[in-house]
């Protein structure tokens, strides 16, 4: 399949896919968009925030102003009111949000009740525990990670979205973000579902705190700089943007039971793809993705709208796309 039949392919048989960047060896050896966005233009993210998220926790510890992963949730939050006959909120520590396994009363993310809330930090702390206390289960959730963000702006005096401008977006090149807050519950489903192209913003709670489950919007060649960095281990143009002991802290994989989850493990909110072969990604619903395999030094992202059927793309970008880009006679599909 050469690259005008790749194109075709993906606008056939992926009609939701916005913007496509792979980078090899640090070049971009593959970029184009479909559905009238433009390279700078910007989806939705979904899930695939919560990678990001799991970042600016790494840069927040390396910089002295978060503790550690094995701190406890509440000695962030002293003033927060424990409810009578809860304990196990006591033993919560940022390392159970990183992997997936803090307790949860109830099934489910309660979006209702922390997104009509006045603070979300709050209404996703009366979720966490339980009388079930710590199993150690992996528990998926989206909503109620809300919490870290709470943590960085405890630790770092930061709102999300200017601890992620200072110390990972400009650092990268990447345009400034600003917050988005959606009045009404209306407008919040606008800003999920909606197909058209977005600026440099991510949603936020009414404080102004960015959620870190979701609500990140961001173009496919940005997508791929965050996943160059990590292939980098936290390097950026001779600086440590991210210390290489959180990245790879980070990439332990962690098993993970249950169907859905097509076998990958967890990492600290990357899903680690094949654990034999240290690959790894950041996955958002409708195919928003950002792969990264160490062994060919690659880098594929994805970005998409919303299509609620499409999990992710993973097998897109093994099966097709990234064969389609490889060398012969050492060119990618180009003259050379």
């Amino acid at each position: 399949m050469n690259r005008k039949e790749l194109y075709q392919y993906i606008q056939d048989e992926q009609p939701n896919i916005c913007q496509i960047s792979v980078l090899q060896n640090g070049n971009e050896i593959y970029s184009a968009e479909w559905n009238g966005y433009q390279r700078t233009d910007c989806t939705h993210i979904m899930s695939a925030t919560k990678s990001i998220m799991s970042l600016l926790v790494g840069i927040a510890i390396d910089q002295g102003m978060l503790g550690s992963v094995d701190d406890s949730v509440l000695s962030y939050f002293p003033e927060y009111p424990i409810k009578r006959g809860e304990k196990t909120i006591y033993d919560v520590t940022i390392k159970h949000l990183l992997t997936m396994r803090a307790p949860y009363k109830g099934h489910g993310d309660p979006w209702t009740k922390v997104c009509t809330s006045e603070d979300w930090t709050a209404a996703s702390l009366d979720f966490l525990g339980g009388r079930r206390g710590i199993t150690g289960e992996f528990a998926y959730r989206t909503v109620c990670l809300h919490i870290l963000s709470g943590i960085l702006y405890k630790a770092t005096g930061m709102k999300t979205v200017d601890f992620a401008n200072q110390y990972l977006f400009d650092p990268l090149g990447i345009q400034e973000y600003k917050n988005y807050y959606a009045e009404t519950a209306a407008e919040h489903k606008k800003f999920t579902m909606d197909k058209l192209p977005r600026k440099n913003v991510w949603f936020s709670d009414p404080q102004g705190l960015g959620t870190p489950g979701y609500g990140l919007c961001m173009s496919a060649a940005d997508m791929a700089k965050i996943g160059q960095l990590c292939l980098q281990n936290g390097v950026q143009d001779g600086e440590q943007i991210v210390s290489s002991n959180w990245i790879k802290e980070m990439l332990v994989p962690k098993a993970v039971m249950g169907d859905g989850f097509q076998g990958m493990s967890y990492g600290y909110l990357w899903w680690i793809v094949h654990p034999e072969k240290s690959i790894y990604a950041a996955i958002g619903n409708s195919g928003n993705v950002i792969y990264v395999d160490p062994n060919r030094k690659t880098v594929a992202a994805v970005s998409s709208y919303f299509k609620p059927t499409v999990f992710d793309r993973v097998d897109f970008i093994e099966d097709v796309l990234l064969p389609a880009l490889q060398p012969v006679n050492g060119c990618f599909h180009e003259p050379c």
